[in-house]
């Protein structure tokens, strides 16, 4: 994981997800695909570091890794909480919409 994020990100440390996505917008995957399946890209998840994460947010480790899927998603449809503090916030209330979404099918 270090060295996907050294090498696509150019930061060398490890981090807990990398998305890949396929498209540079949101408007290029509606014109691409219209309604049919789609894929959006890749998101690659360091697995140790949901465990070790788990217990540092009070999460379990499904609900950790159903955190980290939801955020590389949203990275996948052009959500990056690292623009500006605006579009963090904005981020962060989606990844909540969707886990709280998710907790009402489990």
């Amino acid at each position: 994981m270090r060295e996907l994020n050294r090498q696509y990100r150019g930061i060398d440390r490890t981090t807990d997800v990398l998305s890949f996505p396929l498209y540079d917008s949101l408007k290029d995957i509606i014109w691409a695909q219209g309604l049919a399946p789609l894929l959006l890209g890749d998101i690659v998840i360091n697995l140790p570091k949901v465990m070790s994460q788990a217990s540092e947010h009070g999460m379990t480790f499904k609900e950790e890794l159903r955190w980290l899927l939801i955020h590389g998603l949203l990275h996948l449809i052009g959500y990056d909480h690292e623009r500006s503090r605006y579009h963090e916030k904005k981020m962060r209330i989606k990844e909540m919409e969707m886990l709280n979404a998710l907790q009402t099918v489990d």
